[in-house]
């Protein structure tokens, strides 16, 4: 008989990667884990095919909500969130990272007095104007259980005050670490993905763009591909595309010379990362992955929330001008910054959380 209920909300690709590592862990506590998934990410490749790979627990409800703008999608995730909170009662509410269902999940939870525990509190873009950053400071002031994967995460949360507040702050390292390591032994027996593309190990560039402030903003997205196009001349540049912006370079008729793929599952993912010799992203979670698997990395951004690895030599803030990225390649291609350090902690981050949970809502 399990105490206690903990409901996980989920909307996008990279929760579905940190919730696997910590509903593996779960399992093995007293707890229950009902996941709500929020349907932001809808597109079977961004979505479903986690949930099969990863063997997460199918979600127990599905909201079905997307493109909708920001206020539109959390306004109706809250509600669906809320008639949900009613029916199953739980004992604390788990969201993960920086999304519109991250921030929805926690408004619903605490508008009902239950905990709110969010996984990656503390990152700080300190860019205002991103919505991530929006969603990720209002997730950690409303929560009552802050698990940080980083020194800075708990740094920047001690410099907002979070210790005068009543919660609980916990250094745990990275859930993705722990993903990282125990899923890139299965995908090595799974994927078939550098056959399927022809591809040489250690031989091409592994791109992602999916950021609003670039995809959004005609110039950056021109920039961006420009620089990508041109690099693509120097070193085959493969780039697993969304839809969304897919189409959004079909509508501004922006000409593409590097290799358009079809979004990818996680094992997929993880041997594109393993055998390319350098990654170029807007995302957040795959600059910490490029660092996983020891490949230097260029940020699409001009600020990135994992500071320490801009500081250690890993990454290389190039932002959207064509220039600026092929600098940071050339940069990055003759830099060795040293990939033995241990920044996201021993590969238990999500038995940590497991456990602090379990200790949080017993002593109640």
């Amino acid at each position: 008989m399990k105490n206690h209920k903990i409901l996980t909300v989920l909307g996008a690709r990279p929760q579905f990667i940190k919730a696997a590592a910590v509903s593996r862990a779960l399992l093995r506590t007293d707890l229950e884990e009902i996941i709500v998934h929020t349907g932001q990410h809808f597109d079977e490749k961004m979505s479903e095919v986690f949930f099969r790979e990863m063997d997460i627990p199918m979600p127990a409800h599905r909201l079905e909500i997307h493109s909708l703008t920001h206020g539109a999608m959390t306004g109706r995730m809250i509600e669906g969130i809320e008639n949900i909170l009613f029916s199953e009662k739980p004992s604390a509410v788990m969201v993960f990272g920086d999304t519109n269902s991250t921030l929805a999940g926690a408004l619903a939870a605490v508008k009902q007095h239950v905990p709110v525990i969010h996984v990656e509190a503390g990152l700080r873009s300190f860019n205002m104007r991103m919505p991530e950053e929006v969603n990720r400071v209002l997730t950690d002031r409303v929560s009552s259980l802050l698990f940080c994967p980083t020194d800075a995460a708990v740094q920047n949360l001690k410099n907002e005050g979070f210790e005068h507040f009543p919660i609980k702050i916990v250094r745990t390292g990275d859930v993705m670490y722990d993903a990282a390591l125990y899923y890139f032994q299965k995908a090595k027996h799974h994927s078939t993905i550098l056959q399927k593309l022809r591809l040489e190990p250690g031989k091409f560039a592994l791109a992602t763009l999916h950021r609003q402030e670039n995809t959004d903003n005609p110039e950056r997205l021109k920039g961006i591909v420009e620089g990508l196009n041109q690099l693509h001349k120097q070193k085959p540049v493969v780039v697993p595309l969304h839809p969304r912006t897919r189409k959004t370079l079909e509508n501004q008729n922006l000409t593409v010379d590097f290799h358009i793929i079809e979004p990818v599952g996680y094992f997929d993912m993880l041997m594109l990362l393993h055998n390319c010799s350098i990654v170029l992203t807007d995302s957040g979670g795959l600059q910490k992955e490029a660092f996983f698997f020891k490949k230097p990395c260029i940020t699409l951004r001009e600020e990135t929330e994992w500071v320490e690895l801009v500081e250690g030599g890993y990454n290389t803030l190039a932002g959207w001008q064509p220039q600026h990225i092929l600098h940071a390649f050339e940069k990055s291609m003759s830099n060795q910054p040293d990939f033995s350090k241990n920044l996201y902690g021993q590969g238990d981050a999500s038995e940590k959380i497991a456990s602090a949970i379990q200790e949080f809502l017993l002593k109640d």
